[in-house]
């Protein structure tokens, strides 16, 4: 009897120190003003899952640089820039759905991720991405990311579009994994099975590529691509929304004036992608 709590109280002691390292939540002001929405009223109940919003630094020629001035600064550390693209609607949203169609305890609220944090990454297993043209990490921030990953992290990146945002995207991906290939994600992958069976894919707009403004020409012509980097287990660490604003589909979808078979797809790829990380 006392070693068995003995063993209950040393539990209770490890996951009190683990929480006790990891960095307190925090909201941050969104790019777009409309996805600063109230927090939840269940936001502080304990979960199995959070969605990690992982923070960076925007590249110099970011497609959405010039919004960081609207707060007078640049500065990615208090938000405002590009990583704060459909945050945190978009984070919670989904939450909500996982909740919905899973038996997935998720938190309703999401977690600000800084790399450098360095060991709080590792806390958040399961890490996201929008507008990856726009990212740009430093060198340290790239290690500790790879490091995540090749520990078991699992990272889904999105609403990048054309070769140009390809291009800057590429120039931090490339020093993350010098040595590993970006590739198109098989049909018969795992990743498109875990929970719906995905092959029938189709390319999810945005919100902003629906109308005939500017903004639309950028998603033109394009053709969506599923794509990843894998461990040496035939994991995938990196899963790839290109030429896709998954983002967008979270977002909106509870907006009745965006497709519903856009949102429908995009939280089915989301939760697949979810359970796959949580079990391989």
């Amino acid at each position: 009897m006392r070693k068995a709590f003995w063993r209950l109280g040393c539990g209770v002691a490890v996951v009190t120190a683990l929480y006790a390292f990891q960095k307190p939540w925090r909201l941050y002001s969104s790019m777009e003003p409309y996805d600063n929405i109230s927090l939840p009223t269940d936001w502080q109940e304990p979960s199995e899952w959070v969605f990690g919003r992982l923070m960076y630094p925007q590249h110099p020629n970011a497609r959405f640089a010039r919004y960081g001035f609207r707060f007078g600064q640049l500065d990615w550390r208090e938000g405002g820039t590009s990583w704060t693209q459909d945050y945190p609607r978009a984070d919670r949203h989904f939450a909500q759905a996982l909740r919905r169609l899973t038996r997935i305890h998720a938190r309703s609220v999401e977690q600000p991720v800084n790399l450098d944090d360095t060991d709080d990454v590792y806390n958040w297993p399961w890490l996201c991405a929008g507008e990856m043209g726009d990212w740009k990490l430093t060198d340290a921030q790239a290690k500790t990311l790879r490091e995540f990953l090749l520990r078991g992290g699992f990272l889904m990146l999105d609403d990048f579009w054309r070769e140009d945002e390809w291009a800057r995207f590429d120039e931090t991906m490339h020093r993350v994994f010098p040595d590993r290939p970006i590739v198109e994600i098989e049909n018969a992958d795992a990743i498109f099975h875990t929970v719906y069976d995905l092959d029938d894919r189709y390319q999810v707009p945005g919100q902003w590529a629906l109308g005939r403004g500017y903004m639309s020409q950028r998603a033109a012509g394009t053709v969506a691509h599923w794509r990843a980097i894998y461990d040496d287990k035939g994991r995938i660490m990196v899963a790839m929304c290109f030429n896709s604003d998954l983002g967008d589909s979270w977002e909106w979808a509870d907006d009745p004036g965006y497709p519903e078979k856009y949102s429908a797809l995009g939280i089915r790829i989301g939760v697949n992608y979810v359970v796959y990380a949580m079990t391989h």
